[in-house]
Protein backbone atom coordinates (compact mmCIF):
# COMPACT_ATOMS: atom_id res chain seq x y z
CA UNK A 1 0.00 0.00 0.00
CA UNK A 2 1.10 3.68 -0.52
CA UNK A 3 2.30 5.30 2.38
CA UNK A 4 1.78 8.73 1.18
CA UNK A 5 -0.75 9.85 -2.00
CA UNK A 6 0.11 12.17 -4.61
CA UNK A 7 -1.73 15.29 -4.65
CA UNK A 8 -2.39 18.63 -6.63
CA UNK A 9 -0.36 20.32 -4.28
CA UNK A 10 2.14 17.65 -5.14
CA UNK A 11 2.06 19.01 -8.94
CA UNK A 12 2.00 22.60 -8.09
CA UNK A 13 5.00 22.28 -5.92
CA UNK A 14 6.96 20.61 -9.06
CA UNK A 15 5.46 23.36 -11.34
CA UNK A 16 6.82 25.82 -9.12
CA UNK A 17 10.33 24.03 -9.01
CA UNK A 18 10.00 23.64 -13.17
CA UNK A 19 9.40 27.17 -13.72
CA UNK A 20 10.47 27.67 -17.29
CA UNK A 21 12.25 25.53 -17.97
CA UNK A 22 9.38 23.34 -19.68
CA UNK A 23 7.73 24.12 -22.86
CA UNK A 24 4.25 25.37 -22.71
CA UNK A 25 3.05 23.09 -25.26
CA UNK A 26 0.28 24.01 -27.46
CA UNK A 27 -3.37 22.48 -27.97
CA UNK A 28 -5.00 22.13 -31.20
CA UNK A 29 -8.88 21.92 -31.28
CA UNK A 30 -10.53 20.00 -33.49
CA UNK A 31 -14.16 20.46 -34.42
CA UNK A 32 -16.46 17.99 -34.95
CA UNK A 33 -16.62 17.88 -38.59
CA UNK A 34 -12.89 17.25 -38.97
CA UNK A 35 -12.97 13.96 -36.94
CA UNK A 36 -16.67 12.44 -37.53
CA UNK A 37 -17.50 12.78 -33.85
CA UNK A 38 -19.85 14.50 -31.70
CA UNK A 39 -18.20 16.68 -29.69
CA UNK A 40 -14.55 18.90 -29.77
CA UNK A 41 -11.38 17.25 -29.31
CA UNK A 42 -8.36 19.26 -27.67
CA UNK A 43 -4.59 17.56 -28.54
CA UNK A 44 -2.24 18.52 -26.15
CA UNK A 45 1.20 18.65 -28.47
CA UNK A 46 3.15 17.06 -25.69
CA UNK A 47 5.59 15.49 -28.87
CA UNK A 48 6.70 19.33 -29.23
CA UNK A 49 8.38 19.13 -25.05
CA UNK A 50 11.88 19.43 -24.50
CA UNK A 51 13.32 15.78 -25.70
CA UNK A 52 10.86 15.11 -28.16
CA UNK A 53 8.30 13.50 -24.96
CA UNK A 54 6.53 14.77 -21.99
CA UNK A 55 9.12 12.86 -19.91
CA UNK A 56 10.86 15.89 -19.90
CA UNK A 57 8.68 17.36 -16.89
CA UNK A 58 9.62 14.28 -14.36
CA UNK A 59 12.88 14.14 -15.31
CA UNK A 60 13.51 17.68 -15.09
CA UNK A 61 11.27 17.57 -12.17
CA UNK A 62 13.44 14.40 -10.14
CA UNK A 63 16.65 15.88 -11.32
CA UNK A 64 15.96 19.45 -9.69
CA UNK A 65 15.11 17.43 -6.82
CA UNK A 66 17.99 15.76 -6.48
CA UNK A 67 20.54 16.26 -2.82
CA UNK A 68 22.79 18.97 -3.19
CA UNK A 69 26.35 18.36 -4.78
CA UNK A 70 25.01 14.82 -6.30
CA UNK A 71 27.39 14.43 -9.71
CA UNK A 72 25.41 11.67 -11.73
CA UNK A 73 22.14 10.05 -12.24
CA UNK A 74 21.32 6.66 -14.14
CA UNK A 75 18.06 5.65 -15.52
CA UNK A 76 15.96 2.75 -17.49
CA UNK A 77 14.27 3.37 -20.24
CA UNK A 78 12.57 2.57 -23.44
CA UNK A 79 13.80 5.68 -25.35
CA UNK A 80 11.87 8.15 -24.10
CA UNK A 81 12.44 9.11 -20.23
CA UNK A 82 16.28 8.03 -21.22
CA UNK A 83 16.30 10.67 -23.77
CA UNK A 84 14.23 13.38 -21.11
CA UNK A 85 16.96 11.98 -18.10
CA UNK A 86 19.84 12.84 -20.29
CA UNK A 87 18.46 16.50 -21.44
CA UNK A 88 17.91 17.26 -17.71
CA UNK A 89 21.00 15.93 -16.10
CA UNK A 90 22.78 18.15 -19.04
CA UNK A 91 20.91 20.90 -17.96
CA UNK A 92 22.31 20.67 -14.65
CA UNK A 93 25.73 19.79 -15.76
CA UNK A 94 26.18 16.32 -13.69
CA UNK A 95 26.67 12.46 -15.46
CA UNK A 96 24.29 10.16 -16.84
CA UNK A 97 23.89 6.66 -17.59
CA UNK A 98 21.24 5.25 -19.41
CA UNK A 99 20.24 1.84 -19.68
CA UNK A 100 17.74 0.62 -22.40
CA UNK A 101 16.84 -2.78 -24.36
CA UNK A 102 18.87 -3.35 -27.33
CA UNK A 103 16.18 -3.36 -29.05
CA UNK A 104 15.05 0.37 -28.59
CA UNK A 105 14.90 2.29 -31.60
CA UNK A 106 18.10 3.64 -33.14
CA UNK A 107 16.43 7.46 -32.96
CA UNK A 108 16.35 7.19 -28.75
CA UNK A 109 19.25 5.97 -28.59
CA UNK A 110 20.80 8.38 -30.49
CA UNK A 111 18.85 11.26 -29.08
CA UNK A 112 19.56 10.15 -25.20
CA UNK A 113 23.89 10.06 -26.85
CA UNK A 114 23.03 13.85 -28.29
CA UNK A 115 22.26 14.84 -24.78
CA UNK A 116 25.42 13.61 -23.52
CA UNK A 117 24.57 10.42 -21.44
CA UNK A 118 26.58 7.31 -21.86
CA UNK A 119 23.81 3.99 -23.01
CA UNK A 120 23.88 0.82 -21.55
CA UNK A 121 22.35 -1.58 -24.22
CA UNK A 122 20.71 -4.64 -22.41
CA UNK A 123 18.98 -7.64 -23.79
CA UNK A 124 15.46 -8.47 -23.09
CA UNK A 125 12.85 -5.68 -21.89
CA UNK A 126 12.39 -2.40 -20.20
CA UNK A 127 12.21 -5.31 -17.21
CA UNK A 128 15.91 -6.24 -17.75
CA UNK A 129 17.27 -2.74 -18.43
CA UNK A 130 15.30 -1.32 -15.10
CA UNK A 131 17.41 -4.75 -13.23
CA UNK A 132 20.36 -3.91 -14.91
CA UNK A 133 20.11 0.07 -14.02
CA UNK A 134 19.59 -0.90 -10.19
CA UNK A 135 22.50 -2.56 -10.14
CA UNK A 136 24.43 -0.17 -11.45
CA UNK A 137 23.04 2.97 -8.85
CA UNK A 138 23.88 0.78 -6.07
CA UNK A 139 27.52 0.07 -7.21
CA UNK A 140 27.90 3.34 -8.21
CA UNK A 141 26.31 5.18 -5.50
CA UNK A 142 24.26 7.32 -8.73
CA UNK A 143 20.33 8.20 -7.89
CA UNK A 144 17.83 6.25 -10.26
CA UNK A 145 15.25 8.35 -11.55
CA UNK A 146 12.44 5.79 -11.90
CA UNK A 147 10.34 6.37 -15.23
CA UNK A 148 7.14 6.43 -13.26
CA UNK A 149 6.61 4.91 -10.15
CA UNK A 150 8.25 7.75 -8.25
CA UNK A 151 6.21 10.68 -6.54
CA UNK A 152 9.12 13.74 -7.96
CA UNK A 153 8.87 11.71 -12.05
CA UNK A 154 5.09 11.57 -11.71
CA UNK A 155 4.33 15.18 -9.83
CA UNK A 156 6.42 16.50 -12.72
CA UNK A 157 4.42 14.61 -15.61
CA UNK A 158 1.52 16.30 -13.78
CA UNK A 159 2.11 19.72 -14.34
CA UNK A 160 0.63 19.05 -17.93
CA UNK A 161 -2.73 18.81 -16.60
CA UNK A 162 -2.15 22.07 -14.82
CA UNK A 163 -1.15 23.65 -18.37
CA UNK A 164 -4.78 21.86 -19.77
CA UNK A 165 -6.96 23.14 -16.97
CA UNK A 166 -5.94 26.93 -18.06
CA UNK A 167 -5.35 26.51 -22.18
CA UNK A 168 -9.21 24.38 -22.20
CA UNK A 169 -10.96 25.33 -19.58
CA UNK A 170 -14.41 23.84 -20.67
CA UNK A 171 -12.74 20.25 -20.85
CA UNK A 172 -14.45 17.40 -19.09
CA UNK A 173 -12.27 14.09 -20.25
CA UNK A 174 -8.67 13.95 -20.57
CA UNK A 175 -7.50 10.83 -22.63
CA UNK A 176 -4.04 9.57 -22.06
CA UNK A 177 -2.03 6.42 -23.10
CA UNK A 178 -0.99 4.34 -20.00
CA UNK A 179 2.29 2.66 -19.65
CA UNK A 180 3.64 2.12 -16.04
CA UNK A 181 1.12 4.67 -15.57
CA UNK A 182 3.05 7.68 -14.41
CA UNK A 183 1.24 10.66 -16.24
CA UNK A 184 -2.10 9.19 -16.05
CA UNK A 185 -1.65 9.10 -12.53
CA UNK A 186 -0.36 12.32 -12.53
CA UNK A 187 -2.81 14.01 -14.61
CA UNK A 188 -5.46 12.13 -11.80
CA UNK A 189 -4.09 13.96 -9.52
CA UNK A 190 -3.74 17.69 -11.22
CA UNK A 191 -7.33 17.13 -12.51
CA UNK A 192 -9.00 15.93 -9.67
CA UNK A 193 -12.37 17.92 -9.56
CA UNK A 194 -11.42 19.12 -12.95
CA UNK A 195 -12.23 16.49 -15.27
CA UNK A 196 -12.28 12.91 -15.96
CA UNK A 197 -8.93 11.19 -16.86
CA UNK A 198 -9.17 8.15 -18.81
CA UNK A 199 -6.26 5.90 -19.18
CA UNK A 200 -5.85 3.71 -22.43
CA UNK A 201 -3.45 0.91 -22.53
CA UNK A 202 -2.66 -0.79 -25.86
CA UNK A 203 -3.86 -4.79 -25.89
CA UNK A 204 -0.37 -6.08 -25.94
CA UNK A 205 1.05 -4.07 -23.28
CA UNK A 206 -2.31 -4.40 -20.33
CA UNK A 207 -0.72 -3.63 -17.12
CA UNK A 208 -2.64 -1.86 -15.85
CA UNK A 209 -5.88 -3.48 -16.73
CA UNK A 210 -4.21 -6.79 -15.77
CA UNK A 211 -3.29 -5.60 -12.11
CA UNK A 212 -6.62 -4.31 -11.77
CA UNK A 213 -8.25 -7.53 -12.83
CA UNK A 214 -6.55 -9.77 -10.00
CA UNK A 215 -6.44 -6.93 -7.57
CA UNK A 216 -2.35 -6.83 -7.44
CA UNK A 217 0.20 -5.68 -9.50
CA UNK A 218 1.16 -8.49 -11.54
CA UNK A 219 3.72 -8.92 -14.63
CA UNK A 220 2.28 -9.55 -18.29
CA UNK A 221 4.58 -10.01 -21.35
CA UNK A 222 4.59 -7.10 -23.72
CA UNK A 223 4.70 -6.29 -27.33
CA UNK A 224 3.12 -4.47 -30.45
CA UNK A 225 3.72 -1.47 -32.26
CA UNK A 226 3.80 0.90 -29.40
CA UNK A 227 6.03 -1.39 -26.88
CA UNK A 228 9.30 1.08 -26.85
CA UNK A 229 7.17 3.43 -25.27
CA UNK A 230 4.61 1.70 -23.07
CA UNK A 231 5.84 -1.66 -22.29
CA UNK A 232 6.03 -1.45 -18.66
CA UNK A 233 5.74 -5.02 -17.10
CA UNK A 234 3.85 -3.84 -14.37
CA UNK A 235 1.89 -1.21 -13.82
CA UNK A 236 3.36 1.64 -11.18
CA UNK A 237 1.82 1.37 -7.91
CA UNK A 238 1.10 5.36 -7.55
CA UNK A 239 -1.31 4.61 -10.65
CA UNK A 240 -2.57 1.65 -9.51
CA UNK A 241 -3.72 2.78 -6.47
CA UNK A 242 -4.71 5.80 -7.93
CA UNK A 243 -6.57 3.72 -10.68
CA UNK A 244 -8.29 1.33 -7.58
CA UNK A 245 -9.10 4.47 -5.85
CA UNK A 246 -10.62 6.40 -8.52
CA UNK A 247 -12.31 3.02 -9.76
CA UNK A 248 -11.48 4.06 -13.21
CA UNK A 249 -11.28 0.95 -15.92
CA UNK A 250 -8.58 1.33 -18.86
CA UNK A 251 -9.50 1.48 -22.50
CA UNK A 252 -8.13 -1.36 -24.49
CA UNK A 253 -6.77 -0.89 -28.59
CA UNK A 254 -5.69 -2.72 -30.88
CA UNK A 255 -2.13 -2.22 -32.77
CA UNK A 256 -4.35 -1.49 -36.08
CA UNK A 257 -6.28 1.08 -34.24
CA UNK A 258 -2.92 2.65 -33.32
CA UNK A 259 -1.61 2.78 -36.54
CA UNK A 260 -4.68 4.14 -37.89
CA UNK A 261 -4.95 6.79 -35.63
CA UNK A 262 -1.10 7.93 -36.35
CA UNK A 263 -2.12 8.26 -40.13
CA UNK A 264 -4.76 10.01 -39.26
CA UNK A 265 -2.52 12.59 -37.38
CA UNK A 266 -0.08 12.65 -40.25
CA UNK A 267 -2.18 12.84 -43.21
CA UNK A 268 -4.86 15.21 -41.93
CA UNK A 269 -2.63 17.21 -39.41
CA UNK A 270 0.86 16.92 -40.53
CA UNK A 271 1.55 15.72 -37.13
CA UNK A 272 4.46 13.34 -36.92
CA UNK A 273 3.70 11.86 -33.47
CA UNK A 274 5.62 8.20 -32.45
CA UNK A 275 3.22 5.17 -31.94
CA UNK A 276 2.65 5.26 -28.50
CA UNK A 277 1.78 8.74 -28.85
CA UNK A 278 -1.51 7.94 -30.72
CA UNK A 279 -3.25 5.34 -28.03
CA UNK A 280 -5.49 7.76 -26.82
CA UNK A 281 -6.04 9.19 -29.88
CA UNK A 282 -6.88 5.49 -31.18
CA UNK A 283 -9.15 4.92 -28.47
CA UNK A 284 -10.74 8.40 -29.51
CA UNK A 285 -11.31 7.85 -33.19
CA UNK A 286 -12.25 3.99 -32.57
CA UNK A 287 -15.01 5.04 -30.32
CA UNK A 288 -14.04 2.73 -27.44
CA UNK A 289 -13.51 6.22 -25.60
CA UNK A 290 -17.17 8.02 -26.41
CA UNK A 291 -17.07 11.73 -27.16
CA UNK A 292 -20.88 12.92 -26.31
CA UNK A 293 -22.55 15.88 -27.91
CA UNK A 294 -21.45 19.06 -26.86
CA UNK A 295 -18.19 17.25 -24.90
CA UNK A 296 -14.87 18.70 -25.00
CA UNK A 297 -12.27 15.69 -25.07
CA UNK A 298 -8.54 16.79 -24.42
CA UNK A 299 -5.88 14.14 -26.07
CA UNK A 300 -2.42 13.53 -24.81
CA UNK A 301 -0.15 13.15 -27.95
CA UNK A 302 2.68 12.29 -25.52
CA UNK A 303 5.91 12.10 -28.02
CA UNK A 304 7.40 12.38 -31.21
CA UNK A 305 10.51 10.72 -31.20
CA UNK A 306 10.10 8.74 -34.42
CA UNK A 307 11.92 5.96 -37.15
CA UNK A 308 9.14 6.50 -40.07
CA UNK A 309 7.08 8.22 -41.90
CA UNK A 310 3.43 6.65 -41.47
CA UNK A 311 1.55 5.43 -45.08
CA UNK A 312 2.24 6.66 -48.42
CA UNK A 313 2.43 10.10 -47.20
Amino acid sequence: MMSRRLRRADVEEAAFRLGGAVRRTPVMTLAPEETGLDGQVALKLELLQHSGSFKARGALNSVLSLAPGTAAVCAASGGNHGGAVAWAAQRRGIAADVFVPATAPATKVERIRDYGARVHLVEGTVKEALTSCLDFSQAENAPLIHPYDAFETVAGAGTLGLELEEQVPEVDLVVVACGGGGLYAGLAASLEGVAQVQPVEPHRCPCLAAALAAGQRVEVAVGGVAVDSLGAASVGEIAFASAQESGVKPVLVADEEITAARLFLWQRLRILAEPGACVALASVLGGQTAIRAGQTAAVVISGGNNTTIPGPG
